[in-house]
């Protein structure tokens, strides 16, 4: 699972190979400062809040259609999105404002912007090499104890999972997206794995909410969070035909990463 866990902190490992990256152009540009050019220190702060604020609003702007229908989203950066060339851009115009004060400083600025762009991309090609284990075999009930269905078998179709607890904030922000993506996707199947909760919980939660989920399994044990690795929830699942798991996301989704990992699901002939 692309989620690292250091004590009682659970990150996914995207984010935190960011996280770690910014820490190493930080302290390096601290460093670098302090011995030969003071300019340094203010221009790597600018440069990771430009960087931020560009890389946000390129994506926003890439999805232009869905933020605009849920312009306040454009505010919940916890959901991740983030453009990666957004992020260039918001450097890069640092970069020029740097070189306009003192190009001498230049090739410094590139030592902790090259040292922290190689932990990041190192760190996270290290956390995501490993692959997730194949879905598993044992059944779960479905709400009513009518049937019991095995992740395993599951007829060759691509799967969004996702693990989830009514007392869980994250997972009850995000379960409307889910539950409106689930009714208009024909291609993929959406299944919802409570994880320790009982049927009466469940029910009186999706009435409450007036919410319809199809595909709900019973998972008093969390057996697949075990299996999976979950640190904690939510975490969603994005399964191929095979049954290998594809990506996941760890924590409130949006509706654009969502988007995204099930485009990964579906070959590109048939969507």
């Amino acid at each position: 699972m692309d989620v690292v866990t250091l004590g009682p902190l659970a990150f996914a490992s995207g984010r935190l190979a960011a996280i770690i990256g910014f820490f190493v152009f930080l302290g390096l540009g601290s460093f670098l400062a302090g011995r030969y050019d003071k300019r340094l220190a203010p221009w790597t702060t600018a440069a990771v809040l430009s960087g931020l604020i560009a890389a946000r609003a390129l994506h926003v702007l890439m999805h232009l259609d869905s933020f605009l229908a849920e312009p306040w989203r454009a505010l919940y950066v916890w959901q991740g999105g983030f453009s990666m060339i957004g992020g260039a851009i918001g450097v890069a115009i640092t970069l020029v404002f740097l070189m306009r004060e003192s190009r001498q400083t230049l090739p410094l600025a590139a030592v902790p912007l090259a040292a922290g762009c190689f932990v990041w991309f190192s760190l996270t090609m290290l956390w995501q090499a490993a692959e997730g284990p194949a879905a598993p075999r044992f059944t779960l009930a479905n709400l009513d104890g009518s049937q019991f269905v095995a992740l395993s078998e599951r007829g060759g179709r691509p799967a969004v999972v996702n693990l989830w607890a009514t007392w869980c904030p994250p997972c009850r922000r995000e379960m409307p997206l889910l539950a409106e993506v689930a009714a208009a996707r024909a291609d993929v199947d959406f299944i919802f794995a409570n994880q320790g909760e009982g049927p009466a919980v469940i029910k009186a939660y999706l009435e409450d909410e007036n919410l319809r989920l199809e595909a709900i399994l019973l998972d008093p044990a969390r057996s697949l969070s075990r299996h999976y690795a979950a640190p904690g929830m939510p975490v969603t699942l994005f399964l191929g035909a095979d049954g290998q798991v594809v990506t996941t996301h760890f924590g409130e989704i949006s509706r654009e990463a969502l988007n995204a990992a099930i485009a990964r699901l579906i070959p590109a002939d048939k969507e």
